[in-house]
């Protein structure tokens, strides 16, 4: 097994990516402290392990919640050899010129100064753990507009250059840092902040799987194992020559506009090919 007897930190753990990879870690030998806000899905993730998952509470916009896990787990297992720093939400929604203060910085907080002291706090317990590993959960929108409300994208842009700088950092103790950039994965990320009934959001979330199954080279909406499958894959020894980079698990999203890899879509110059096909034919008839 890739993880036997290490300790794996996953925050943002009680649903989503979170979970499956708490899940996926768990199965393959580590002992996993899964934390979130969510009581009763952390809980209720830890109560359905062989007991190795172990849930504690954590507020990543808190930076003292964030040492407390980091220390309590290293405390009880003598370190740490893997953080995925995963914890998120949609945030802001509104766009620059709208933004409020404080609304920006609650989502940067979210987004961006969590994954800072996810670092900050673990390395003290990862320094001498062979393999020790940090895997920062970025995103596609991190890429540039189009993906994502503005903030977001700012904010997780943001993961990407500290996961260079991390990496830089750290490589004098042996800890490689690096990121994903997942695209539409179907959890609750877009649904959890909107202001409707929880029915409503199931059927939000119906609609986003859908649309999303066709808006990428790969005919399926992404699922949380895809990218649990790659944060395993970052932490394990397979990836011991990959370091201070990002995988971008998006289905085919980011290859382009959709007439680069869909023949049925017209292109940006199937007008200007139509234009020039009526001239030749108007010129044929004058003939």
């Amino acid at each position: 097994m890739r993880f036997s007897q290490k300790t794996v930190i996953i925050t943002g753990a009680a649903s989503g990516i979170g979970a499956e990879a708490a899940k996926l870690f768990s199965s393959e030998g580590a002992i996993v402290y899964a934390s979130d806000i969510d009581e009763a899905g952390g809980k209720a993730l830890a109560d359905n392990s062989d007991g190795s998952i172990r849930f504690q509470h954590c507020d990543v916009c808190d930076p003292a919640s964030i040492k407390e896990l980091m220390d309590r787990a290293a405390n009880e297992t003598g370190g740490i050899d893997v953080v995925l720093n995963n914890a998120g939400a949609g945030g802001a929604r509104e766009p620059i010129d709208e933004i409020e203060p404080a609304d920006w910085d609650r989502t940067m907080d979210l987004l961006l100064r969590s994954v800072a002291f996810g670092i900050r706090y673990a390395v003290p317990h990862m320094k001498g753990r062979p393999g020790a590993s940090v895997v920062n959960i970025s995103s596609v929108a991190a890429v540039g507009p189009g993906y994502s409300p503005t903030t977001y994208a700012v904010g997780k842009a943001g993961v990407l250059h500290l996961t260079k700088m991390a990496a830089a950092d750290l490589a004098k103790h042996n800890i490689r840092v690096n990121a994903i950039q997942p695209g539409f994965i179907n959890t609750n990320i877009f649904t959890s902040s909107l202001e409707i009934p929880d029915e409503a959001k199931d059927m939000a979330k119906g609609v986003i799987a859908q649309m999303s199954s066709n808006a990428q080279p790969v005919k399926r909406g992404g699922q949380p194992s895809d990218i649990a499958e790659a944060a395993a894959y970052l932490a394990s020894e397979a990836a011991g020559f990959v370091n201070g980079t990002s995988i971008i698990v998006d289905g085919g999203l980011t290859l382009g506009p959709r007439y680069s890899w869909d023949e049925e879509e017209p292109d940006m110059f199937e007008a200007l090919r139509q234009m020039e096909e009526t001239a030749q034919a108007s010129d044929g008839g004058v003939q």
